[in-house]
């Protein structure tokens, strides 16, 4: 089996999750075992509707609260990491089964405290040789850049939401 590489789409642009599902679809259409994991997200978006018509295609998510990390207290900020950690540790389990791994929004969930980038990295490194895996998220940190095969930035030149449009559905949802 090929060589899996590790993939970065950062960035303030739109599009991080976009990519990541677009390749998820991608190896998911070629009969390919698919897992994906999302941090920090809730609610539903028609990607995360669609990609569940795909029996090949896993999908896991961190529990929800109702605020934001930098709302909560400490208490509720030690339970969201231990869910976190957990949603990390789901991720990368049984990994020689699959061929991708997307773990959407995990810069966000290192930066914000809610996983241990020391931990990703570990997991990275130990993953099986054939693993495709791919990270969204803004402002990496260097140690996953470091080890990333892709990096890809997207750059914000302009945005409805800064005259007020909020995400569609179907759109940016």
């Amino acid at each position: 089996m090929e060589r899996g590489l590790v993939h970065i789409y950062c960035g303030e642009g739109k599009g991080k999750t976009t990519c990541a599902f677009g390749l998820a679809l991608r190896c998911a259409g070629i009969g390919e075992r698919v897992r994906i994991a999302q941090f920090l997200k809730g609610g539903d978006s028609g990607e995360v509707t669609a990609i569940q018509t795909f029996s090949n295609v896993e999908l896991l998510r961190a529990k929800q609260g109702t605020k934001f990390t930098f709302q909560m207290n400490a208490e509720e900020k030690a339970q969201a990491r231990r869910d976190h950690m957990q949603l990390l540790h789901r991720a990368f389990a049984d990994a020689q089964h699959l061929r991708m791994l997307v773990l959407d929004e995990i810069m966000a969930a290192c930066t914000t405290g809610m996983v241990d980038v020391e931990e990703l990295v570990t997991l990275i490194q130990a993953r099986p040789q054939s693993l495709e895996l791919v990270m969204t998220g803004r402002n990496p940190p260097q140690k996953l850049l470091d080890l990333a095969d892709y990096i890809t930035e997207m750059k914000k030149i302009r945005h409805p939401y800064d005259k007020g449009i909020a995400a569609r559905r179907g759109i940016e949802r």
